[in-house]
């Protein structure tokens, strides 16, 4: 366990899913930490300062002490084993599989197909139109959240009692959904998920209209 003194810095923006999702996980675990903004749209990920601590250019990033992590779901476990409670990561290893893959069909199957990258390349390379770039994003949330929503159980949260893993995920991409008016009435268990999990001042606390700088 990582000692409760440790400084924690989250690099991140305030709209990305990426660290959306971990801001919840450090909000759910109770853990105080420093936030710094890395804009996206100005490219701030790709500066010398930035590159040198994470040489992928990405965002999040959790520099813990001397150390550094990057990648959401990597950063979301180390503070799930670093802060074990309460758990976000069951395990026993059937919950844990549940859990892991309820997490990935956002993290690993929708998020990568429309995060900030993809979508200018789409635009500015491929020269698609926006009409049609919108259509790309809603087809990739679209296909993932059918299977989410048949593999949702009948807890509260996706996580079953307590929020876990998969619902730091899944608020996000719901945030990202409306966004991209894509419609939802055919997910009515993600939807009631979405409206449990905001009820929770960890979640409230993580929307990007609480993380957007002043």
């Amino acid at each position: 366990m990582i000692h409760p003194q440790t400084p924690l810095v989250l690099h991140g923006y305030f709209r990305s899913s990426a660290s959306y999702r971990v801001r919840i996980a450090l909000n759910l675990k109770g853990l105080d930490y420093d936030p710094v903004e890395v804009s996206l749209i100005a490219g701030e990920q790709r500066s010398d300062a930035f590159l040198e601590q994470n040489a992928q250019g990405f965002v999040p990033m959790l520099v813990a002490g001397d150390d550094v992590i990057i990648q959401s779901m990597a950063i979301i476990d180390w503070i799930d084993r670093s802060y074990p409670e309460p758990r976000l990561i069951p395990d026993d290893p059937m919950p844990r599989a549940v859990a892991l893959a309820q997490a990935n069909v956002i993290a690993c199957d929708i998020h990568p197909l429309n995060n900030l990258r993809v979508l200018k390349y789409l635009t500015k390379d491929l020269g698609l139109n926006e009409q049609t770039k919108d259509r790309w994003y809603q087809h990739w949330i679209i296909e993932g959240f059918e299977a989410l929503e048949a593999m949702a159980g009948e807890g509260r949260y996706l996580g079953g009692d307590a929020p876990g893993i998969a619902d730091c995920c899944l608020v996000p991409q719901m945030y990202n959904a409306r966004r991209f008016d894509v419609p939802l009435d055919a997910y009515p268990r993600l939807v009631a998920i979405d409206a449990a999990c905001m009820e929770v001042d960890a979640f409230q606390r993580a929307h990007p209209d609480a993380a957007k700088p002043a």
